[in-house]
């Protein structure tokens, strides 16, 4: 049984009678109530990811400007209410999306582990990543356990073409089997005529650096937009404008997906595409991207399904990052592996349960180490800070670069904040905290010591307690113990060579370091093509040459093996560096 099925039936039980005790409370009922298509064919699938945002779109409630992309989109799609991802801030988001795991499960909590972004770093930009860490702690990926592979590779197998575009923020190196094609020129265009396809287009337009870059840069909206000023942040002409910027980039990400679809119209392929339109993490303010508040963690989600399939519709489950991996999965007919933690929400392998939490967590950002974690049903939410002699808020330089940022910093020197605006900041920081969503979507008022919720806070306290263990939270490692878990002796680990083995016109290909992936590529004068992971013995005629290689998440890849095929034998040579 996969873990976290049991968890679920724990967590019900405890559900049940915490709620109890609020009789206007919504009840989970964990059945699904609308009936979602399964496809007689493999449904294209593409998602299109916003980067720092929240629900800020009239289809999630927020009228401030006109969003005619996603409001149609939403309109011929389902928009899910409750959808949150398990860290608020990119690379451990990241790694849950690819891998369908918890980042606190496999070690990629910490943000971040290196430059991982940009392929193999090279001294410089490993010297500029080292400026932005804790002194000996060095880049390094994570170590996943064995069984985990980047999802994308059973797509492949199925006979998926997958293209990212182009973020790859994993707190790994990606395998040379996960895309086909992974670069800002990455399309379902380049794919063969009639193969389905998974896409990716990542919209950077809305990241929190677009704040302050983009800032004398003219608006998308009215100068003089009158825009909506939580309560945690400045009431200032320096805050709206840093918020109108945010508004502003937001209708430039409306028109970016536009073209997007417009494309897969003028292809003749929106009535054959699931299309699925999310953000990677919360809004890029203060007090939203890194916060275990909603503001950090609550994200939208529209899924339009081909022929406007439940057009309208909403769907309020509690669905998570790490179900993303398992329901692209399940939507292409393939059936989720049993160690990922996510669960398919859509498709042929949909769950018929859902858990009635989510989860989530903070630990550190960049420098700065903290360690928290959250669970939230669909009222109230409870937050464990382990770390209390700091404030949650951090002195993070990055995002000090927003002029909200700085006239926060500026109030707080001046004692000029206000009331809610000092929760933030406050240091101490209390131990647990407790939040009614329903009657405070801000989260100002701490209900953790109120007897009315006793039995609430106590039920999502084992809740954690009990998640916690389940997973084995990495986060209650030091990072330098974990470190030396991942690389014994302070020296990452290789992948070993794969080995071909010929036999009457096939090869088969084994490598002896468990959960390494095996690819593949013919090698055809003038061509360059990915490697296709390995599945089956190869069928092979004489006179072809092929490369293989073996890479298992967080290790370094292997050597490449060259093969030449001669008549009734083969011959190989061993090259000393990949040249993926």
């Amino acid at each position: 049984m996969n873990i976290l099925r049991y968890h679920i039936i724990i967590c019900l039980l405890v559900a049940f009678l915490a709620a109890c005790n609020f009789e206007n409370e919504d009840r989970v009922e964990n059945k699904i109530e609308t009936k979602y298509p399964s496809f007689d064919f493999q449904p294209n699938i593409i998602w299109i990811v916003a980067e720092d945002m929240s629900g800020n779109i009239p289809a999630f409630g927020d009228s401030t400007i006109k969003t005619p992309t996603l409001s149609s989109l939403a309109s011929e799609g389902i928009c899910y209410d409750n959808f949150f991802t398990p860290s608020p801030v990119c690379a451990p988001a990241r790694s849950a999306i690819i891998t369908g795991m918890y980042p606190t499960a496999i070690g990629t909590h910490n943000m971040r582990t290196g430059p991982w972004w940009v392929g193999i770093p090279n001294e410089a930009q490993l010297k500029r990543y080292n400026q932005f860490v804790p002194e000996g702690i060095g880049a390094y990926e994570a170590v996943p356990p064995p069984e985990v592979k980047l999802f994308t590779e059973y797509l492949r197998k199925a006979g998926y073409y997958t293209t990212n575009n182009a973020k790859e923020d994993y707190q790994f190196l990606k395998t040379p089997t996960a895309w086909d094609e992974c670069s800002d020129n990455a399309h379902w265009r380049n794919r063969k005529p009639g193969q389905p396809f998974f896409s990716v287009f990542n919209l950077f337009v809305t990241h929190e650096s677009q704040i302050w870059e983009k800032s004398e840069d003219s608006l998308w909206v009215d100068p003089n937009l009158k825009v909506p000023v939580p309560p945690y942040l400045p009431d200032t002409n320096t805050g709206r404008k840093d918020i109108r910027r945010m508004y502003s980039n937001i209708l430039e990400m409306d028109h970016q997906v536009s073209e997007i679809l417009q494309q897969l119209e003028d292809d003749g392929l929106l009535d054959s595409t699931i299309v699925m339109w999310y953000t990677d993490h919360g809004g890029p303010l203060p007090r939203q991207k890194r916060s275990l508040h909603d503001s950090g963690i609550k994200v939208p989600l529209i899924v339009r399904f081909p022929n406007n399939f439940n057009s309208g519709n909403r769907d309020d489950r509690m669905i998570s990052f790490v179900d993303l991996a398992p329901t692209v999965l399940s939507l292409a007919g393939i059936k989720p592996p049993e160690y990922m933690q996510g669960h398919a929400f859509l498709g042929t392998y949909i769950q018929a349960d859902s858990s009635p939490y989510i989860f989530a967590a903070t630990d550190r950002f960049d420098k700065n180490y903290d360690q928290s974690r959250a669970v939230r049903d669909k009222r109230f939410k409870y937050i464990r800070n382990y770390i209390t002699n700091k404030s949650t808020y951090l002195p993070i330089s990055y995002r000090e670069n927003m002029a909200i940022m700085q006239e926060l910093i500026r109030l707080k020197d001046k004692d000029s904040l206000t009331e809610v605006q000092k929760l933030w900041f406050k240091n101490p920081k209390s131990q647990e905290l407790l939040y009614d969503l329903q009657n405070d979507p801000h989260e100002i008022n701490d209900l953790s010591d109120n007897p009315q919720y006793a039995d609430k806070l106590k039920s999502l306290r084992e809740a954690n307690e009990f998640f916690i263990k389940e997973i084995n939270d990495k986060g209650f490692i030091d990072e330098k113990v974990l470190l030396e878990q991942f690389e014994p002796g302070g020296k990452q680990l290789k992948t070993n060579t794969p080995v071909p083995e010929y036999n009457d016109g096939t090869i088969k290909l084994t490598c002896d370091t468990d959960g390494a992936s095996l690819g593949f590529r013919k090698i055809t004068p003038g061509v360059r093509s990915s490697f296709f992971p390995y599945k089956e013995n190869l069928v092979v005629n004489s006179g072809e040459r092929y490369q293989v290689i073996a890479h298992r998440l967080g290790y370094l890849p292997s050597d490449t093996v060259t093969i030449r095929i001669i008549d009734d034998s083969i011959e190989t040579n061993v090259k000393f560096k990949s040249d993926f």
